[in-house]
């Protein structure tokens, strides 16, 4: 019953983004990221620790829902962009089961971590309130930057907030002989 209510409470959002779009991005203090306990899609277990030393986009949508579609290319096409830059971009499909996430992916192919919170409760904890939203997250795992609604992740404002946060990384220790 709690999925459903979190799923009508979604499709709220969804309606409000759709009509007024995307307000831009939030910009937040660094503060701790919540906890994050999910599963990819073969079952192994992950966390933010997983990706600790990268700044990571962590993107909350849904296979159903059509800003979610048509912002998945611009995270593919940033992946490819980024290519052997500290980013980490993370999918986080909101209540859907295995099979649904899968048969969308056999369609689209994405080169990023598909991770599952089929109960919704990582949704719940990171106070996600409409898909999709994606919370940008610096080296040290704190929030920093928020969007809610779709962006096209490769140019413009959503493209500056990424290279913004890579450049405040701390740049790898070289290894010394």
């Amino acid at each position: 019953m709690q999925v459903r209510r979190l799923l009508a409470v979604l499709a709220v959002g969804l309606w409000w983004i759709a009509g007024a779009g995307a307000a831009g991005f939030e910009t937040r203090a660094a503060l701790p990221a919540p906890e994050l306990k999910a599963s990819d899609l073969k079952g192994a277990p992950r966390t933010l620790a997983d990706y600790r030393g990268k700044v990571v986009l962590l993107n909350f949508w849904a296979t159903w829902c059509p800003p979610c579609q048509r912002e998945m290319p611009s995270l593919e096409r940033l992946r490819t962009k980024m290519a052997g830059r500290p980013l980490e971009i993370v999918a986080i499909s909101s209540a859907e089961t295995p099979d649904e996430v899968n048969a969308y992916l056999s369609k689209m192919k994405l080169g990023f971590p598909v991770l599952l919170d089929t109960d919704s409760s990582n949704t719940r904890r990171w106070k996600v309130f409409a898909l999709p939203t994606t919370f940008v997250l610096d080296a040290e795992g704190r929030v920093r930057h928020v969007l809610t609604g779709p962006a096209e992740w490769d140019e413009g404002e959503a493209l500056a907030v990424a290279e913004s946060m890579l450049a405040e990384s701390p740049a790898p220790a070289k290894q010394t002989k």
